[in-house]
């Protein structure tokens, strides 16, 4: 029996897809290896480095002083590397999702009661602005915090001085919109066409990862990401997701 067209098209788009997670569950089991291999001597160098440090904290001698300074650069060193090695565990499994219907607006206020005491203390007001009556979203619940996250803390880096981060939720069509709005130093437009190229940063201690995990997380989900933002007029980020039939009533 010959398969029509449309069978056709859904059984090769369902071969691609178990071919894709095969990939992502490959490339996430070796980076998993490889964080571990990487792991363990780093955090006895760094247990050795904070035992020099200890033993030189009091020292007297120039020199001394001297090996003091080397020993807190290379402990910072070693932050660094965590940091990055943590960044790319989170890229390299996406791909690991557990999507179910969520109230996109529950997960907001979750993450704003998560980082409400760490925006208060880099004087940030947090400026929740949500729909009601939202359709329901497919999304792995702790995947998309993540990106809040992310995007919150790109945002926290645009604004040293303090400003208002502001979160939208609206329905656009078919699509639910979540919107992060800084005002920040903002990004000029070199920036913005490399800001989703993994390992770009033009930050001194950046990754590079942050905001490619975001639009790989979101494009996993079958969203779009885009972002408008200017230099000294701050940055919105829009996420685009697909509504589900069932609405949330709140």
């Amino acid at each position: 029996m010959e398969l029509s067209p449309a069978n056709s098209d859904h059984q090769s788009l369902a071969r691609d897809h178990e071919r894709l997670q095969s990939q992502y569950a490959e490339i996430a089991s070796l980076a998993g290896g490889l964080a571990h291999e990487i792991r363990n001597p780093l955090s006895t160098i760094a247990l050795n480095l904070d035992l020099l440090r200890e033993d030189l904290t009091e020292g007297e001698t120039a020199r001394e002083r001297r090996m003091l300074q080397k020993v807190t650069a290379l402990r910072k060193q070693c932050d660094h590397l965590e940091r990055l090695l943590n960044d790319f565990l989170q890229f390299a499994r996406v791909g690991k999702m557990e999507r179910k219907p969520t109230d996109l607006n529950v997960l907001v206020h979750e993450f704003i009661e998560f980082y409400q005491p760490q925006a208060k203390e880099q004087g940030i007001e947090i400026s929740p602005h949500l729909a009601a009556n939202l359709p329901a979203v497919e999304i792995d619940y702790r995947l998309f915090l993540l990106v809040l996250t992310n995007l919150s803390r790109n945002a926290q880096q645009a604004m040293p001085s303090g400003g208002v981060l502001e979160l939208q939720t609206y329905l656009k069509g078919d699509q639910v919109v979540l919107e992060i709005i800084d005002t920040g130093e903002g990004m000029p437009a070199e920036t913005q066409s490399k800001m989703f190229d993994a390992f770009f940063s033009t930050k001194k201690d950046g990754s590079g990862l942050g905001l490619p995990t975001v639009r790989k997380i979101v494009e996993a989900h079958h969203g779009t990401i885009a972002c408008q933002s200017e230099s000294g007029r701050g940055t919105r980020f829009r996420i685009e997701l697909p509504g589900g039939s069932q609405t949330i009533n709140r």
